[in-house]
């Protein structure tokens, strides 16, 4: 099979100054404390497709940074970057300079006053460096970052000769050891090359020393989920990408990405070893992050960093696919190290509210909110229908089916019917680009609605107001000040930007009041001819609205989850382990209620 090495396709923007709000102080002093993924940031239109007429919003490849107690979060193609004072309400900056071609999968690094900036690039481009970067005031570092030593030409037709330097640095990480106060630089994106290491000279402005080091591949045919496709079912070669490292305990956690971005399997695994570059043994334990299934899949290539309070957070990149292949959002995950130095990051229940805390936590659930699904599957009217696009599909936690009205006017509205009167906390709203016009984000790119909420579908009270808001929303996510009780949920438009009202879903979270489900029974795993894949099945629950399978590499390190709707049947075939590896596997249920305690362990060879 051909391989080749994947460069996107860019086009020139220029960027201008703007400054900065207080918007998270505010969301402070109103009571927000939870957030959900997607994150709720304006996510910009996507000028990639310019030529082609595809429209849509995008963004990928996140590092966020603690620089100085404040958060900065970096993307794909965005025109700059978003500045959070809490890791809930992000503003988006707008730099004095910018990479000529806008950023793709950036490097950011955060160093005693100063953060620094490096762009994906295969030619020679230059490193940024703030001081006050909530002021979007950069300054050249270096001017010239050169590609590093014995590198191909991107020019260069593929597959190149073997033991050949990719062009770069691409999809880059820059790392600071802190004890040695030794700078390193890590990068690659290839479904060929290796990912590559090499330290840096601060005497010289992050000059080259010596050269690149190849440092991992992957290894499909021994790691299941490295294989490409959705559920790791197409035989092409997988792309490995996305490097970031990390120390912890003297210990060097090389993490990366795998298989492909466009996938719902997309995950980041870990290399550890006792030097920045290695020699790296593959963990047992991967992917560390990894969530194939609920509302919103895919959590590879991003980073970890750590907030204000000493809490590890792992980002991704999950998939949207519904305009492009690369149609993509940002979430954040809690994470951590275990007592054994294992690395976890924690997507069980990763697309529902999850608070941000206001200290250390200590049990790695701890941050669920607990507010489940209240409007999976339940029934919905709307003003008006286009086509073949209709209401139902704003409550199958599916993000590439959608609504579409008649009109984009004011006015159009959806109803959702809980069936029966639930507290409601928190109400997400996933709006799409569908037949979008739109390429780039300006002053007319805003979202605007409200929700109202009834206990007899006649009589509606305020829930929320967004009428007067002039920012984009594409994943809009409100949470309450304070519970309501409410049987039905209203949306009703007012403004978007692009020609057409779509909405994915709208999802609706609370409690129901009743008990939880019991525990799922009957939890049986068999491991393939293939060791790579295991078939898992148990007896469904009364209902459930679905299952989370649980498993890891001992019984007390149940780190991994696949979240099961009830709808898709009462097994699953898990396509994701490392072959010659002892797994242990638990279930349980939930529903509107709450979840279910977790089965008993089964231990699996």
């Amino acid at each position: 099979m051909k391989r080749i090495l994947k460069v996107p396709v860019r086009v020139f923007r220029l960027a201008l100054p703007l400054a900065v709000c207080t918007a998270s102080v505010q969301a402070q002093s109103r009571g927000i404390t939870t957030y959900i993924n997607p994150l709720d940031i304006d996510y910009k239109y996507n000028f990639e497709q310019i030529n082609q007429g595809i429209s849509y919003r995008s963004g990928a490849d996140p590092v966020i940074v603690n620089h100085g107690g404040e958060y900065f979060l970096f993307g794909t193609i965005a025109g700059g970057y978003w500045h959070s004072r809490d890791l809930i309400q992000w503003q988006f900056v707008v730099p004095n300079r910018w990479p000529f071609e806008d950023i793709v999968a950036p490097a950011a690094r955060s160093v005693r006053d100063t953060l620094y900036l490096l762009q994906s690039t295969t030619v020679p481009r230059p490193i940024l460096s703030s001081v006050r970067p909530e002021t979007g005031q950069l300054e050249f570092y270096n001017r010239l970052m050169p590609s590093p030593p014995n590198a191909q030409s991107p020019f260069v037709q593929y597959p190149p000769m073997p033991n050949a330097v990719p062009p770069g640095p691409w999809d880059p990480d820059i790392f600071h050891d802190p004890d040695s106060d030794r700078w390193y630089l890590y990068w690659g994106s290839s479904n060929f090359y290796p990912l590559f290491g090499i330290e840096l000279d601060k005497r010289r402005r992050l000059a080259y020393v010596d050269t690149p080091v190849a440092l991992i591949s992957l290894h499909p045919e021994r790691n299941g989920w490295e294989r490409f496709g959705r559920d790791h079912r197409d035989p092409r070669e997988p792309f490995l990408e996305g490097a970031w490292m990390t120390k912890h305990n003297g210990r060097y956690y090389l993490q990366y990405g795998a298989p492909g971005t466009e996938y719902n399997v997309y995950a980041n695994g870990t290399y550890v070893g006792e030097h920045p570059l290695g020699p790296f043994t593959y963990a047992p334990y991967n992917p560390i992050s990894y969530k194939p299934g609920g509302f919103m899949t895919g959590a590879g290539h991003g980073n970890t960093f750590s907030d204000t309070h000493g809490n590890y957070w792992n980002t991704g990149t999950p998939w949207i696919g519904i305009n492009w292949n690369f149609e993509r959002r940002i979430a954040m995950f809690p994470a951590g190290f275990d007592t054994d130095g294992q690395m976890f990051v924690n997507t069980r229940f990763g697309d529902f509210p999850h608070r941000i805390p206001d200290g250390a936590w200590t049990s790695r659930d701890e941050l669920f909110t607990g507010w489940m699904l209240l409007s999976w599957r339940k029934p919905v009217t709307a003003s008006s229908v286009r086509d073949t696009f209709p209401a139902l599909h704003t409550t199958d936690e599916d993000p590439r089916t959608f609504w579409v009205s008649e009109s984009s006017r004011a006015g159009e509205w959806l109803r959702i019917d809980l069936e029966e009167e639930h507290e409601v906390r928190a109400v997400q709203v996933n709006f799409v680009d569908y037949e979008s016009d739109l390429y780039a984000s300006d002053s007319t790119v805003y979202t605007q609605f409200r929700m109202q909420h009834s206990l007899d579908g006649r009589s509606w009270q305020p829930l929320a107001d967004l009428t007067h808001e002039r920012r984009d929303r594409p994943n809009a996510y409100i949470e309450l000040p304070q519970a309501i009780r409410a049987r039905y949920i209203r949306y009703e438009h007012v403004y978007v930007a692009s020609p057409n009202l779509a909405i994915s879903d709208v999802r609706v979270f609370g409690n129901g009041g009743g008990p939880p489900p019991p525990v799922p029974e009957g939890l049986a795993v068999r491991r393939d001819t293939d060791a790579r894949n295991a078939f898992i099945s148990w007896r469904g629950v009364r209902d459930a609205v679905g299952y989370n399978i649980l498993w890891g590499i001992a019984p007390e390190k149940l780190y991994q989850t696949f979240q099961v709707f009830a709808d898709a049947g009462d097994s699953l075939e898990l396509r994701a382990l490392t072959a010659g590896q002892d797994y242990w596997f638990a279930i349980e249920a939930f529903n509107e209620n709450g979840v279910s305690a977790a089965s008993s362990p089964v231990h699996m060879r």
